[in-house]
Parts: C-alpha cells; sequence; structure tokens
C-alpha cells in the first residue's frame, strides 16, 4: 500500500472520527445546551449548501463564466434573506402539523397521498444527479491524492462510512422531529472544517502562488487579462435564471428543507441565518478567483477540467494536498448524509407506507426504524450507481444544475402553497407533469444515454416568445425556462377552471403566510382518552397506542380524565401531527380519520371559536397593520364580557360551551378553564339542568329559579338570547344566556313581603285585642266575686288561678295593642329581678295543666339563686311557649330540660328537647309569624314571633341550634337577656341569631 493511499485512508477516517466524535459529546451532554443551541452552529450546518460545487463546481463555472459563478451564492443568500416572509412561515407550518420534508408539504396542503407521491419520485430522480456529482468529486480527489488505479472502489468504501454514520446519528430514533443535537453539530463542524480548509487554499494561493496582493494585481494587470478576456460572462436573462435556480435549491433541496425546517433551528437562528449565512456564502466564493488564478498563474487551469481540480495542483506539498482533499471530503460528507436521510424519509412515508400500511404491525416503531435504516444505505448507494453510469467525463456542474432545475418544478406549488389558497391538487399535479417531462427529455435522460437533449423546439419557443438569449445557451436555460412557465402556468389555468375541495380550503388557510389555523367544531364519537387508545390500538398495537397519546396529552399538557370535546379534539389533532412526523401525513390522515372518526349529524359544522381565538393569542406579537387593529378590537370586546359583572355563557348550536366569564366563574365557582370545550349535559349538578331548561325552553327567561350552590340557597335569573345563522353556511350561531344572582332581591322582597305581613297582623290583633278584652274583664270579675260568694277551698283556688289566668290573658291583649301600635312594647319600666328557677316552675306547673304535658318528662336545671331581670309574666309566657313547642316536638317519654346561666354581663335561659330537630326548609323562615311544621289545626305560628317581641322589648336575643352537637336530632333555643346594670336603646340588641354552622 502507497504512502499515498494510507494517507487517505487516516484523513478519511480521522475525518469521520472527527464527526463521531462531535455527534457522540453532544449526544451524552458532554457539550452544554447553550453551544450547541446557539445560532452559528445552526447557520455553519445550514452552510451545508456549499457542497461540491462549492468547492469544484465554481472553480470550473469561474474558469467559463468569470464572476459569473457568484450566482450559485447569491440566489442561497437571497433566499435566507427573506426569512421574515419566506422562511418562518414555512417553519411554523412544519412544526405545527410535523412536517418533515417537501413531499410532507405538499400533502398537507393539497390533502392527497399522490401529489407527496409524486413530489417524492421527483426529489428521489432529481437528487441523484447531485449526489452522483458528490461521489464523482469525491472520486476524482482520491484519484488526484493517491493516483489509485480504482478509485471508485474507494470511494464506494467512503460512501458506506458516511450511510453507516448517517443511521447511526440520523435514524438512531423513530420519530424524526426528535431533536438531533449530535447530527446538525457534526454537519456544523464538517461546514466549518470545509469553510477553513478552503480560506486556507485562498490563502496559501494568495501568499505562496503569488506574493501577496500587489503581485496578484501586477499579474492581473498584465499576463492575467488574457486569461479574463477568455471567459464569457452569462447575460441578463441567464443570471436571472440561475438567481431563481439556486434560489430555488436553498429552499427545496431535500438536505436543504431537512436542515433548515426538519432540524432544531429555532426563529432565532433562522433570522440570524438572514445574514449569518449569507456571511459564510461569501467567505466560501472568497477563495475561488484566488485559486483559480493561481492555477492560470502556473498553467495548470488552462481547460474547464483542469480548473475544476486545480486546488490538487498549486502544489507537491503533502499538507497542501491534504488540505484539499479534506475540503472536497467535508463538502461532499454533509450533503450525501442529509439527502440519504431526507429521501429515506420521502421513501418511507410516501412510498412505502402508502403501499403498505402499517396497521396492526406487532413492532411498529422497531420495523420504521429497520426500513428508515435501510432506506438510508440504498438511496446513497444509488447514488455511487448513478455516478458509475453517468458518462465520466461530464462536467460536475452539469450534473449538478441537472439536479437544480428539476428540484426547481417545485417552486411554482411551494408559491402557491404558501400565498395562493385558490389553488388545487389537479393544477399542482399538471404543472409537475408537464415541467418534469420536459426537464427528464430536455435535461435528465441525457445523462444517462445517448438521446439528444430536444433543445431545438424549446429554443424555437423562446424565440418566438422574444427571448433572444437562446442562441448558442447552454442546455439548462431553455428546459429552466420552459419546464417552470409551463408548470406554472398550467398550475394556474387548471386550479381556475376545477373546483376546490373543502379539506384543500382548510389546509390553504393553515398554510396561507398570514392565516390563523380555524379548525371546525365537529362532533366527536369519543368519551375520553382511554376511549381514544382503545381505537387507536386497533390500528398500532397496544404499545404504540398508549406511547403516542401519553405524548400527545403531555405535549399539550391536558389531564387524561379531561373529557371535554374541544380537549378530544385537540388530542385528535395532535395525535393526527405526530403520526405525520412518524409515517407522513396521507398515511396519519387514513389512520386518523378511520379509527377517530368525526361523527357527521348533518348539520354544516362551525368553526371553533375558542382555538382560533387561543391561537390569535399566540399569534398577537406578529400581527401588524389592520391585523393589528381587528385584533385589539376583539380583545377589547373579549374582555368587556369577560369581566361584565353579570354571569354570562355562551354555547354553540352543539351545546358546546364556547364562553363563561368571570361572574358566571365566581357565582358557580367553575373556572372557565375547566368547563369551555364541554358540552352542556358534562356541566356539574345544578348547571347542567338548570342552563339546559331555558335553553329547552320556548321562553326566553326564567325569573329567580332556586338552586343551591356551594355558598348556600341562591336565587338566580335566566335571560337567553339566540344568535340567528349568517348566510354563510359556517357561520358560527348558538345561545347567549345572562345568569344574574337575584338572591339580595329576593330577600329584600322576603322582607317587604314580611312588612306587609306584619302591618296586617298588626291591624288584625289591634281588633281582636279589643274584641276579646271585654270578656276577660268579665271573667275576672267573676272569679273575683266567687271569694265573697263561697269559702269552699277548692272554688277559692280556682277562682285564684282563673283570675291569673285573665291577668295573663290581658297582658297577651296588651302585647297584641302594643305590637299594633308599634311592633315593640315599652321596656324598663316594669323589670324586676325574677329567680330563674322560680319562673320555670311556675311555667311548668301551667303547662301541666294540658294533659298532654303527662307523656313528656321535664328537668328543670335552674340554679335556685340566679335571678333574672325583667318583666315576670312576659317571660313566663316566654317561657310557656318555649316549652310547649319542646313537649309538641318530643317523643313519648322524651325528656324536656330547662336550664339557666350567666356569661359576663349577661343571662341565659335555655329550653332542650330530643325531638328530629327543625326541619331546613323552615330554618330561615322560624321566627316569622304564621311559620309552623303543625297541623293547621294545632298551631297558629306566632308562638315564635311572640318570643322574639318580648324578648326584644328585654333588649335580649334569641339563639337557635337545631341538631344538637353530636346527635341526629335534638333543639335547643337559648334566649339571652342583658344584666340589670346594662341599659341599652330599645332594639339596640339582634332579635335572634340562629347559629349558621348547625
Amino acid at each position: 500500500m502507497s504512502a499515498e493511499l494510507v494517507s487517505l485512508v487516516l484523513l478519511g477516517l480521522g475525518y469521520l472520527s472527527a464527526l463521531f466524535a462531535t455527534a457522540s459529546a453532544v449526544e451524552r451532554g458532554w457539550i452544554p445546551r447553550r453551544l450547541v443551541h446557539h445560532p452559528l452552529i445552526g447557520i455553519l450546518a445550514l452552510g451545508v449548501y456549499a457542497n461540491a460545487w462549492a468547492v469544484i463546481g465554481s472553480l470550473g463555472v469561474a474558469h467559463q463564466r468569470g464572476f459569473g459563478y457568484l450566482a450559485y451564492y447569491l440566489g442561497a443568500a437571497g433566499a435566507f434573506v427573506l426569512a421574515p416572509v419566506l422562511l418562518l412561515p414555512l417553519q411554523r407550518m412544519t412544526r405545527t402539523h410535523q412536517l418533515s420534508s417537501l413531499a410532507d408539504l405538499f400533502a398537507f396542503r393539497f390533502r392527497s397521498r399522490w401529489v407527496g407521491t409524486c413530489v417524492t419520485l421527483l426529489s428521489l430522480v432529481a437528487v441523484m444527479p447531485l449526489l452522483a456529482m458528490q461521489v464523482e468529486a469525491m472520486r476524482h480527489a482520491i484519484h488526484r491524492y493517491t493516483d489509485a488505479a480504482s478509485p471508485g472502489l474507494l470511494s464506494l468504501i467512503l460512501c458506506a462510512l458516511i450511510a453507516l454514520f448517517a443511521i447511526l446519528f440520523g435514524a438512531r430514533h423513530t420519530h424524526v422531529h426528535r431533536r438531533y443535537d449530535g447530527l446538525t453539530a457534526a454537519i456544523g463542524l464538517e461546514s466549518l472544517i470545509k469553510l477553513v480548509a478552503f480560506l486556507g487554499l485562498g490563502a496559501f494561493a494568495l501568499y505562496a502562488i503569488f506574493d501577496g496582493p500587489g503581485d496578484l494585481q501586477h499579474w492581473l494587470d498584465g499576463p492575467g487579462r488574457v486569461h479574463q478576456a477568455q471567459a464569457s460572462q452569462f447575460d441578463a436573462a441567464q443570471w436571472r435564471t440561475l438567481l431563481l435556480l439556486f434560489f430555488a435549491a436553498a429552499l427545496l433541496m431535500p438536505h436543504m428543507f431537512h436542515v433548515t425546517f426538519a432540524r432544531p433551528l429555532s426563529r432565532r437562528t433562522l433570522l440570524s441565518a438572514g445574514w449569518g449565512l449569507p456571511l459564510v456564502l461569501l467567505l466560501m466564493a472568497l477563495p475561488v478567483p484566488l485559486v483559480l488564478w493561481a492555477g492560470q498563474r502556473m498553467g495548470v487551469a488552462d481547460d474547464i477540467q483542469g480548473a475544476a481540480y486545480v486546488i490538487f495542483a498549486l502544489s507537491d506539498s503533502p499538507a497542501v494536498t491534504a488540505l484539499a482533499f479534506v475540503a472536497v471530503l467535508a463538502a461532499t460528507c454533509g450533503t450525501l448524509i442529509l439527502s440519504a436521510l431526507a429521501l429515506a424519509g420521502m421513501v418511507l412515508n410516501h412510498l412505502v407506507l402508502v403501499a403498505h400500511p402499517p396497521v396492526e404491525h406487532p413492532d411498529l416503531y422497531r420495523w420504521l426504524r429497520w426500513l428508515r435504516r435501510g432506506l438510508i444505505g440504498a438511496i446513497i448507494l444509488a447514488g455511487w450507481l448513478f455516478a458509475q453510469a453517468v458518462d465520466a467525463n461530464t462536467e460536475l456542474t452539469r450534473l449538478g444544475l441537472v439536479a437544480v432545475v428539476g428540484m426547481a418544478q417545485c417552486l411554482p406549488g411551494l408559491l402557491a402553497l404558501l400565498y395562493w389558497p385558490g389553488a388545487n391538487r389537479k393544477g399542482v399535479m399538471t404543472g409537475l407533469g408537464l415541467g418534469v417531462a420536459i426537464w427528464c427529455a430536455g435535461l435528465w435522460l441525457p445523462l444517462l444515454s445517448d438521446l439528444p437533449p430536444l433543445l431545438a423546439p424549446l429554443d424555437a419557443l423562446l424565440g418566438l416568445l422574444g427571448d433572444e438569449a437562446v442562441t448558442d445557451s447552454p442546455a439548462w436555460y431553455p428546459v429552466a425556462l420552459v419546464s417552470l412557465g409551463a408548470n406554472g402556468l398550467s398550475l394556474i389555468l387548471v386550479s381556475l377552471i376545477t373546483p376546490t375541495s373543502a379539506g384543500e380550503r382548510a389546509a390553504a388557510e393553515a398554510c396561507s403566510v398570514d392565516a390563523v389555523i380555524r379548525p371546525k367544531r365537529l362532533p366527536l364519537n369519543l368519551a375520553d382518552s382511554d376511549d381514544v387508545r382503545r381505537r387507536l390500538a386497533m390500528a398500532l398495537g397496544d404499545e404504540v397506542a398508549e406511547r403516542e397519546v401519553t405524548r400527545a396529552l403531555a405535549s399539550l399538557h391536558q389531564s387524561a380524565k379531561d373529557a371535554r370535546p374541544y380537549a378530544l379534539r385537540r388530542l385528535r389533532d395532535r395525535i393526527q401531527a405526530n403520526l405525520s412526523g412518524l409515517m407522513g401525513p396521507s398515511v396519519a390522515q387514513d389512520i386518523v380519520d378511520h379509527y377517530l372518526p368525526y361523527r357527521r349529524d348533518g348539520r354544516a359544522p362551525k368553526e371553533d371559536i375558542h382555538f382560533v381565538e387561543s391561537r390569535l393569542e399566540a399569534y398577537r406579537s406578529r400581527l401588524t397593520g389592520l391585523a393589528r387593529e381587528l385584533d385589539e378590537l376583539r380583545r377589547h370586546h373579549r374582555r368587556m364580557l369577560t369581566r361584565l359583572p353579570v354571569g354570562l355563557c355562551a354555547f354553540g348550536d352543539d351545546g358546546e360551551v364556547l364562553m363563561w366569564n368571570d361572574a358566571l366563574a365566581e357565582l358557580s365557582e367553575i373556572s372557565g378553564e375547566e368547563i369551555i370545550g364541554a358540552h352542556r349535559q358534562a356541566l356539574p349538578a345544578p348547571w347542567a339542568e338548570l342552563l339546559g331548561t331555558i335553553l329547552e325552553s320556548d321562553k326566553d327567561h326564567l325569573y329567580q329559579e332556586a338552586v343551591e350552590l356551594p355558598r348556600g340557597l341562591r336565587y338566580v335569573s335566566l335571560l337567553k338570547a339566540s344568535l340567528v345563522d349568517e348566510p354563510a353556511a359556517d357561520a358560527a350561531g348558538g345561545t347567549v344566556i345572562l345568569v344574574e344572582d337575584h338572591s339580595e332581591m329576593k330577600w329584600l322582597e322576603n322582607e317587604l313581603i314580611h312588612a306587609a305581613r306584619l302591618a296586617s297582623i298588626g291591624q288584625m290583633s289591634a281588633g281582636v285585642a279589643h274584641e276579646i278584652g271585654n270578656p276577660i274583664t268579665g271573667i275576672s270579675s267573676l272569679a273575683q266575686n266567687l271569694r265573697y260568694d263561697t269559702t269552699d277551698p277548692h272554688v277559692l283556688e280556682t277562682a285564684e288561678q282563673i283570675q291569673t289566668l285573665t291577668k295573663r290573658v290581658s297582658r297577651i291583649v296588651g302585647s297584641l295593642v302594643g305590637f299594633a301600635h308599634g311592633g315593640r312594647h315599652v321596656t324598663g319600666s316594669d323589670f324586676a329581678p325574677v329567680s330563674a328557677r322560680h319562673l320555670a316552675d311556675q311555667a311548668l306547673h301551667l303547662l301541666k295543666l294540658a294533659r298532654k304535658s303527662d307523656d313528656v318528662r321535664y328537668d328543670n336545671r335552674c340554679p335556685a339563686r340566679l335571678d333574672i331581670t325583667g318583666d315576670e309574666q312576659r317571660l313566663l309566657q316566654v317561657l310557656i311557649n318555649l316549652l310547649s313547642n319542646a313537649r309538641d316536638a318530643s317523643p313519648a317519654n322524651g325528656l324536656v330540660v330547662i336550664d339557666a346561666g350567666e356569661e359576663g354581663e349577661r343571662h341565659w335561659l335555655s329550653v332542650t328537647d330530643q325531638g328530629p330537630g327543625i326541619d331546613p326548609s323552615v330554618r330561615e323562615n322560624l321566627f316569622e309569624p304564621f311559620t309552623t311544621t303543625k297541623p293547621p289545626s294545632q298551631g297558629t305560628g306566632l308562638g315564635l314571633a311572640l318570643v322574639v317581641s318580648i324578648v326584644a322589648e328585654h333588649q335580649g336575643k334569641v339563639e337557635v341550634e337545631s341538631p344538637l352537637p353530636g346527635q341526629a336530632g335534638g333543639t335547643r333555643i337559648q334566649v339571652w337577656l342583658p344584666s340589670p346594670d346594662v341599659h341599652r336603646p330599645a332594639g339596640d340588641m339582634p332579635i335572634h341569631e340562629p347559629n349558621p354552622d348547625r
């Protein structure tokens, strides 16, 4: 083995080892992520555009066309200068919908697997000359470096090593949208090596062949003029066409689309590439004339072939020759690696999986991974074989131009995809068919056969159109003009005369530059994420379905229990996008549409307003001009509705919640984020029934409906307004409901009714007191006369009891008169200390006169020495009423306890029974007149009202406790009275205070 061959092997292995080491270090986290994700790394990775054309082809073009070689660099620079209006919209689409290739993008936009298949086949055929160009450059470099007899075999070995690297770091994972930081860093390092090596060759030519810039200028003014005069410049039309072709190449070449959109380049990196990549390309272009002039001075670059490989003839020094070989190796490896990765994904998604859908595959991820790996190796091998099939004397630039013109056939479709929503699949297919047919006949087939290039008809056509530049023009020029013209013209005409499907229109809105994605609110036959998982498992198997659903939920930050229709639609869309990155949009759409279909119920689908608004919020910083003003108006109206002090909710005509404002969220204690997108029937109680009542009713309002809310019983009024559909089929209809809390109004109305009732009771009481007063006076007089008519002690005792009872009745009548006149009695004049125990004994004695009291036991626990200040008769009336209620509520042989005590400056009396407790329905109105739970013949409901009135006279209050703590029933009513030395104005103390916790 010769020394040159050993040196070549060491250089090749060393170079590939450096790439392996860089990629491995990044994958293992040895290099900080902030460095790996720096925009400079992305810009250098984009430098993969400078392939063998930049290092070898540009020298040949410069020899023939002078500074015309700059078209290769300026076209690409122009594409990236337009990053804000061209690259960023494409990046948004590819990331949102997980589109990893140009074929994915076309298939998604035109909703056709055939479009994706055609773009894939075109890319596969068009890139073969580009791969052959890299292989040929590598083969010539090996031959000139080692003078080996079989450079083709050595180039095949290098291709195999390159394929191995691509498989290890580009097809390690199944998901193509995973961050391949290692491969990106390795491609960036490769571009840096290529740039440094080529600049080193330029510096060698300037300072070793020439003696610096002065000597170079002297040569150019002298002998160099002859060489410059021999170069024929491109005319203006050819210049423009070349710029357009290389502009398209920077966007459409599979390896460029792959590194720009399928790789993890951030928005910041793409914007930085607008000036960074042109700078890199400028640095790559600078050495070209220096190296060419050095070769011409040495006499080794007098023809096109010598000029192309002049870098190997600059010096006999092994170091310079090795530098030239490394420059060629770095220029070719990146293009081979990324082209193979991109084409493998396209072929897999749009040829293999379309022909053999991956339904119920036992190990889908592993199968896809090995398919991708096999395709990578097959594509690189196909590139090597294509290079062997092409005539060895074919210029490298011819191979490059054939590839560039072929991929440029996708340019009309790409521009229509971005800027013309009216384009459809028929127009794109027709345009591609005509353009590709002309390109194949004019450029591609002549590479592999002796067929004439069929340029005469094209030249004649251009001549008829007035193009004077066709005479003696290169073959690529008429083919490029005619093919692109026919392509674009047929796309426009066919799209105008053929209908565009609804799916294409929806995709066009998603793909347009200034569009906000507007999905439709279609119903799904899905219950929850588990249902999604079960159905998806029918196509992908349990393991893959589980992983895809979990991954989609995680990316959406969504709970697996979220069963809102809106959430399920988002989950479905995310799964489709993820599967699109895994197996292409066409296959993914077929699987999702079949196993997770929308329900077609005959109604026209409406826009998903909530999703549209969320996307508008995400994109609002990018809106400008009228769009920004309209968005500000929308946000202003949204804030008005959201912060309206009245509850507001909106429903679509399918029953889905579209809005739930802050006031309603506060009233219901249900946040809008939890409820928006849910169906009405899934709302928590009582809202599903309440809102459903008015939605299904012919009435447009409900007044003061009682609802039990977490804060207690509330009274709400509802007002409904229907949104009449606009003439457009997709106009948003639905219903708006205002929900107002009228609890305060209800309570105020109750108070007014209560006041009116009390007024009527007062009027009635005055009449009753007047009518009862006279008979009672007569009864009292008769009882007094009995003392003079008999000496029987029993009769005298009875007369005394009658006299006592008539006095009590007189006091009650007096209370009714006082109640009738003012609602309160004169207080304080008749108050005196009263023994609490004696007062309780009196009340029990009087109560036991009724036979019903025999069934109940009473326990007087009042302290003997405790005195309470007040009117004895009225306090006795309070105890009798309380004991009477306790007796009526107690079960047979039940116990009623009377107790008293003091606490600070207050005294209290309490009556406790063992009854069932107070019904919550009457708790709030317990002390109102005529409030009773007894049958009509057994109670009037005035007892507790009089108790409250009498206690109010004493400036006291009443507390109710029911049920008793730790018991299922029982009631305790406690009367609080101030001590004798405490004087308050009448009415200063609360009348009653029911304990809200009991």
